[in-house]
């Protein structure tokens, strides 16, 4: 791979009639670099996604993949995606899906590497339609990766799998990356993001709010995390002062704030009979609600 931008966003803008999806949104993704676009639905993700992958055109602004044009077929045998709105042959089995998608690259990745990367030893001769939904996330995996693309695009891929599943494709993820590939990735696991993104770009209403290392970013919270039991309502935490964000989580409540030993004094004086009460410094979802508001 050479040393051309993998994918490129400059000034970039794109409506649906009179719905503005992205506003003069610019973003790079470089050799072996993993950058994780997060925002909440509706947000512009999705848009965003598609303009590297030539599936649609920027309304302003210029969408490059490898310097030129994402349309053009050199450039769309060196790109891997992995989309929500995937659909494949539910007769088809699994090596079928995979010999098929791999026949269309000039120097797809060895049979037996996609199997092993994707997790799915084992279910080879399984049609689609009989997969689980976890197996049906890691046959898309496979079929994202099975043309061994120099950029590689993950829309929400470890929907659908479980905790040990969702660690085994970051470590394959990480193993891309090692190997100089670039993966632009959206996820609602902020833990994802925080685990395996270089850089963390917030988008929110079509417009980049926030650009950082995951550290940067937490660092926007510029706070702590407490959790607890109390017979207080959300809303009635949230009126608190120096409370930036309060959220229901089981049967507890978690909540965000630059001064926890003033919140936790008040906390208890409302509410004596609280209880669990852990203080810990703020992650990447304190973050990313404080910036988008989503957490009030």
């Amino acid at each position: 791979m050479n040393n051309t931008t993998p994918a490129r966003l400059a000034g970039v803008s794109k409506t649906y009639g009179s719905i503005v999806a992205l506003s003069d949104v610019s973003l790079t993704i470089e050799p072996g670099e993993l950058v994780a676009l997060l925002g909440p639905n509706g947000a512009g993700k999705t848009t965003a996604v598609k303009l590297p992958l030539g599936l649609l055109s920027p309304g302003s602004g210029v969408a490059r993949v490898f310097g030129a044009n994402p349309r053009e077929a050199a450039n769309r045998m060196r790109t891997g995606a992995m989309l929500q709105i995937a659909r494949v042959p539910e007769t088809l089995r699994v090596r079928e899906h995979i010999g098929l998608f791999s026949s269309y690259y000039p120097k797809p990745m060895p049979y037996r590497d996609v199997i092993d990367a994707a997790g799915l030893r084992g279910v080879e001769e399984r049609k689609f339609a009989d997969l689980s939904g976890g197996q049906r996330q890691r046959l898309l995996f496979a079929l994202a990766i099975c043309g061994d693309p120099d950029l590689l695009i993950l829309d929400e891929p470890t929907v659908g799998l479980d905790i040990e599943a969702r660690r085994g494709m970051w470590a394959q993820i990480r193993v891309l990356l090692g190997r100089g590939k670039s993966v632009l990735l959206t996820t609602h696991y902020l833990e994802e993001a925080d685990a395996l993104a270089d850089r963390v770009i917030v988008i929110d209403r079509g417009t980049i709010i926030a650009e950082g290392t995951p550290a940067q970013i937490k660092q926007r919270a510029a706070g702590k995390r407490i959790r607890c039991r109390t017979e207080l309502t959300v809303d009635a935490v949230r009126a608190i002062p120096f409370v930036t964000t309060a959220n229901a989580d089981d049967d507890a409540l978690v909540i965000g704030t630059p001064a926890s030993d003033v919140v936790v004094r008040e906390l208890l004086a409302r509410d004596p009979a609280l209880s669990n009460l852990e203080i810990t410094s703020a992650g990447l979802e304190e973050a990313f609600l404080a910036l988008t508001g989503s957490g009030r």
